[in-house]
Parts: structure tokens; sequence; C-alpha cells
């Protein structure tokens, strides 16, 4: 093979690999602020743990301010001792006041703001977590619990959304309603998180599906990418060699006088 049909080869293979991996990048999802256990039952006093990953490769994650709802307010906040964190409990008075079994609440606490001590953030590639005791839960759907996430360099990444596809999806505790399939915490915009019905085909209205379909699409892409790359590198090699066979060595008498 010629030093320019190895060249071509080179540069049609470096070409498939690029856009190989620009498809395949999607396919990988960045992590979530998360609940480890997201159900609870009610009136029970759950004890709750927050995973937090640190997304960013220059800041540490030197702050957590997880909000609860104040219209169905948890009576008893209790938080675990985490090493190199210190966790403030932020009391407030209700917009309304709220009957919790036979008492009338006023007031509750509505965020808990845990803050690292010097040297303690999360570093790149860490996950820290975050345990409290909520209770007692309400006799509810579910109940969001979104978190806001600090950095060292003034960041705050706001894990709020709700709803498919959101972006930063808050962390969600599932009482009465099923767990949303997006294994992240976050919730559907419309509060339906009942688990769809098992058929021998998965059905493509089911939550979750299109993204699965989306991620297969993309996997075949790729494969057919790939695929395609080789039938043409070999196409180029072919030609070139039948181009070399038929020329053929070149005799005196080849394009000479008589």
């Amino acid at each position: 093979m010629s030093r320019t049909t190895r060249r071509g080869v080179g540069a049609l293979v470096a070409v498939a690999a690029a856009s190989a991996l620009a498809l395949a990048a999607p396919l990988s999802a960045s992590a979530h602020v998360s609940l480890e256990e997201n159900t609870a039952e009610p009136g029970s006093y759950a004890l709750l743990t927050f995973k937090v990953p640190n997304e960013s490769e220059t800041a540490e994650t030197v702050s957590l301010t997880l909000t609860l709802p104040a219209d169905t307010p948890f009576t008893s906040v209790r938080t675990v001792p985490v090493p190199g964190w210190t966790a403030e409990l932020v009391r407030e008075t209700l917009p309304e006041p709220v009957t919790v079994g036979d008492t009338e609440i006023t007031e509750a606490v509505t965020r808990i703001v845990w803050t690292a001590d010097a040297d303690a953030g999360l570093g790149d590639g860490e996950l820290g977590l975050f345990p409290v005791s909520l209770g007692p839960v309400p006799d509810t759907g579910s109940v969001v619990l979104p978190v806001d996430q600090g950095y060292s360099d003034g960041t705050t990444v706001s894990w709020s959304g709700t709803g498919d596809g959101a972006e930063h999806p808050a962390p969600v505790l599932y009482v009465n309603d099923a767990p949303a399939a997006d294994h992240h915490g976050g919730s559907d915009a419309d509060g339906d998180h009942a688990t769809p019905e098992v058929t021998s085909e998965p059905d493509a209205t089911a939550p979750g599906t299109a993204t699965q379909v989306d991620a297969l699409a993309r996997v075949l892409g790729i494969a057919g990418l790939a695929v395609g790359a080789v039938g043409v590198v070999l196409a180029v090699v072919w030609r070139r060699r039948a181009a070399d066979a038929g020329a053929g060595p070149r005799h005196p008498q080849d394009g000479g006088d008589a």
C-alpha cells in the first residue's frame, strides 16, 4: 500500500472514530443529587440519606441547602453528624397554619444548611452522604425535596427541577405514589408515578421507554457508522490496488519508437 493510500485510510479511520465518540458522548449521564432510599410510609419517621456527587473538576462542594415543604411540614427534623460538616436547622413561621394530627403548626424547620469546614469540601470524583431523620411523613402522594449545591468557586447548582427530562431534578420522597422510573429522585409534572403494566413487548408510551429507545438508536447508529467506515476503507484500498495492478510494469516498446 502506498504512503498516500495509508494516509487516506488513516484519515478515514480518524473521522469515523471522532464521529463515534460524538454520538456516544450523550449516552453518559452526569450523576444527580438523589435519595438512597426514596420511599416511606405515611406517619413514619424516615431516615433519608442524600447522596451528593461533586461534578466539578476544579471546585469543591462546600455547602448544601435542603428545602423542606411548608404545606406539609415535618414536626421532627434531626440531622446525623457528618464529619467535617456543620448542620444548621432554619426554623421559620409558616405562610399558613397547618394541622398535623391534633396539633396546629404555625412554625417549622423549612431548611437544613450543611457547611463544610476548612479543607472538608467534596473534591473531584468524591461523593458525600448527608443523613437526616424526618417525620411524621405526611399522608400524601410524594414530597419534593429541592437541594442547592454550593461550590467553592461561588457557583450554585439548584436541584429543584420536576417533570420528565429535567436537567437538575429534585430528589423526591414517594409516599403513596409509586417511585418514578428515572432513578434520580425526580418527579413527573402531573404527579402520576403509577408503575406501567408489564407486557410481553415494551410499551412505547411507558415512562423511561423513550429514553431507552433513544439510547438503543444511538448505539445502533454508532455501530452502523463503524461498519460504513470499514467499508469505505476497504473500498479505497481495493481501488488503489486495482489501479496499481492495471498499470503494470512498463516495457521499452510501450510508448517508444518502433
